[in-house]
């Protein structure tokens, strides 16, 4: 036991600087030039697995009203199903990400969409609330192999500025599927109910577990994986948790994720019922949003990263999420009268466009520090969002639906907690060079 504490914490303390062995650097040099051979194809594969979790959830977030009626539940019975399935997410990735770190990529990853496409199945054909609540999280810890082993493999084939971009260019691809998962949510529902929602769901994931069987090759050789089971994937995330700087990292993302959360579980009853919107203006609304996501996930690409220290941008980002939520606690407070659709539109907008900046950069940052254990390490900072993503559909679920004002305080609260774990504990105004993604 201690020799293996012992070689754990010998690999948690190398630098990521430090060059790798002769035959690692081969492995990762292969991988890198077969990636580029088909770049394309792969990047939207990565894109296609990250884009599980919004797809699951934005497409259904039209369908929520009707669900709520057809299954004669309340809206806040309902909202648990989202609950759920930020809980099978958080606790997927968790599992899965230590896995792919023993066991490489591929066989995973293979196995979590298998079963994400079983789990949508018995999603559609759920008779009442507690069989939809339960296969929904099912559906989220499966699911999680996606997400969870698409940055494991980003970590596994890029390093420093060259990381960050690339999941900028993640943040591109996959905020298609926000703006076009309620637009299609909303289409299906016209020519069908909820249930062919989840059948459109399992059809996804059945393609996208034929490209991976088909296209993705294992970024994880042999050489580069961790030994120790249970014990030292445990062992290996207390390594995590002592850093400092990347549990800051961890932290903030999780929080900016609550932020984003409480918006997706708040936002169809928000704008629906209270302002009267239909399913097809929501579904535009929301994909307005995630457009400004994306352009500013793109400006964070084009324009920031490499001009500008990774660490400043994230903290633009967090003020102004901050900035937004106080406006948008103010708007529906009625300070400047009463609320619109308009105004509250306007600063949701603010605050989900700037987590295009916040999002790439507390990724790229967190692993960046992390060359030893990505799968771990991107477990931990998918988990901390789904935590928060399930603890603010919960206080969605049981606050008040006759106003904004809950969504408006969560996603403050959120934001505010956010900046305060990353100022305290990431202390940005020092100037660590060795710390930032390198050129």
């Amino acid at each position: 036991m201690s020799q293996q504490a012992d070689g754990a914490t010998a690999k948690s303390k190398r630098s990521p600087a430090a060059p790798a062995p002769a035959k690692t650097r081969r492995a990762a040099g292969d991988g890198g030039r077969e990636l580029r051979r088909t770049g394309i194809l792969v990047t939207l594969l990565l894109s296609g697995l990250t884009a599980v979790s919004p797809l699951s959830m934005d497409m259904y977030l039209p369908a929520l009203p009707e669900v709520t009626h057809a299954l004669g539940s309340s809206a806040g019975t309902l909202q648990l199903t989202l609950t759920a399935y930020f809980v099978g997410m958080a606790v997927g990735q968790l599992v899965i990400g230590p896995m792919s770190d023993r066991w490489g990529r591929r066989r995973p990853l293979l196995a979590g969409m298998v079963a994400y496409v079983v789990a949508s199945l018995c999603c559609s054909l759920a008779p009442n609330a507690e069989l939809l609540i339960t296969s929904r999280l099912l559906q989220g810890l499966a699911g999680a192999a996606g997400v969870v082993i698409a940055r494991a493999v980003v970590r596994d084939l890029f390093n420093g500025l060259e990381m960050a971009r690339f999941f900028s260019t993640l943040l591109l691809v996959t905020s298609v599927a926000p703006v076009i998962a309620p637009v299609i949510g909303g289409q299906v529902l016209r020519v069908t109910d909820w249930r062919g929602v989840f059948l459109v769901l399992a059809v996804i994931g059945a393609l996208l577990a034929v490209l991976v069987w088909r296209r993705l090759p294992e970024t994880l050789t042999p050489a580069r994986r961790q030994l120790g089971g249970v014990r030292g994937a445990l062992w290996l995330m207390r390594g995590l948790f002592a850093d400092r700087i990347f549990t800051g990292y961890m932290l903030a993302n999780g929080f900016a994720y609550g932020a984003l959360f409480s918006y997706i579980a708040a936002s169809p009853f928000v704008i629906q019922d209270i302002y009267g919107a239909s399913a097809q203006e929501y579904s535009l609304l929301f994909g307005l949003n995630s457009l400004g996501l994306m352009l500013m996930g793109q400006l964070n690409r084009r324009v920031f990263v490499g001009r500008v220290r990774l660490d400043k941008a994230l903290g633009w980002g967090l003020a102004a999420i901050c900035a937004g939520g106080v406006v948008l606690l103010m708007v529906t407070g009625g300070v400047f009268g009463p609320a619109g659709t308009v105004g509250v539109s306007a600063c949701l907008f603010v605050m989900i466009s700037s987590l295009g900046l916040v999002l790439p950069n507390a990724n790229a940052l967190a692993l960046n520090r992390t060359p030893h254990a990505a799968g771990s390490a991107s477990a931990l900072l998918g988990t901390s969002g789904f935590v928060m993503g399930a603890i603010a559909s919960a206080v969605m679920g049981i606050a008040a639906k006759d106003t904004a004002m809950p969504m408006a305080v969560v996603q403050l609260s959120s934001a505010v907690i956010a900046m305060g774990c990353f100022m305290a504990l990431c202390r940005p105004w020092r100037t660590r060079p060795a710390e930032q993604p390198q050129r």
